[in-house]
């Protein structure tokens, strides 16, 4: 299969030669058995893209950030880890997705942008990707808020605001919180609790 692409290849650019996916093709290579959870790729913009390997800082700071976001969680939201989202023409797996409803709400299907709250992607060396390609189809498909766990610049990105119509798809605001302050966990236009950063940070 020719589809293969990596991360360090922006998926914005075009790729002559590569065969890219829908959605529902994707599902159907799961379903078959084509694709199993050991070919460790995700769908992004149309490609089978392999995910990046993580080293301990990145889990250090993803535990420290799932632990805080569910502290803070309210009645009606749930947590999920490096679990699929669905979106137009991709199926990321972002390191941390807050969605409305429980896991029993998810049985069947994986949530979609209506049922995301935020997402957030750990950075490290992943960041370009982060903040250009998971960010492009973020944007494209309405999430509302998309943080990055930015560790080599040590500090949270939060973008807010998207443009899906934009050329390519942005989000209008990007406000980053460094050490020593806090981020604002916002759900449905409230402000659930304040994050300090030195607490993500590992």
């Amino acid at each position: 299969m020719n589809a293969f692409a990596t991360p360090q290849t922006p998926l914005r650019s075009k790729h002559a030669g590569f065969r890219r996916f829908t959605v529902s093709e994707y599902h159907q290579l799961i379903e078959s058995g084509i694709l199993t959870s050991d070919d460790n790729l995700e769908l992004i913009d149309g490609y089978l893209v392999h995910k990046m390997s993580r080293n301990p800082p990145h889990s250090v700071a993803l535990n420290r950030t799932r632990k805080l976001l569910e502290k803070l969680l309210p009645p009606g939201w749930n947590t999920r880890i490096q679990d699929a989202v669905t979106l137009s023409q991709s199926e990321p797996e972002p390191d941390i997705a807050i969605v409305r409803g429980t896991d029993e709400d998810y049985k069947t299907r994986h949530p979609g942008p209506d049922q995301i709250g935020l997402l957030v992607e750990v950075a490290d060396s992943s960041l370009e990707v982060d903040q250009t390609d998971k960010l492009c189809l973020y944007a494209r498909d309405g999430v509302v808020r998309y943080w990055i766990v930015n560790i080599p610049d040590r500090r949270v990105e939060v973008y807010t605001d998207p443009q899906p119509a934009a050329d390519p798809p942005s989000y209008a605001t990007q406000t980053d919180y460094p050490e020593g302050s806090s981020v604002p966990f916002v759900l449905d236009g409230t402000t659930v609790g304040m994050i300090a950063v030195d607490e993500i940070l590992p």
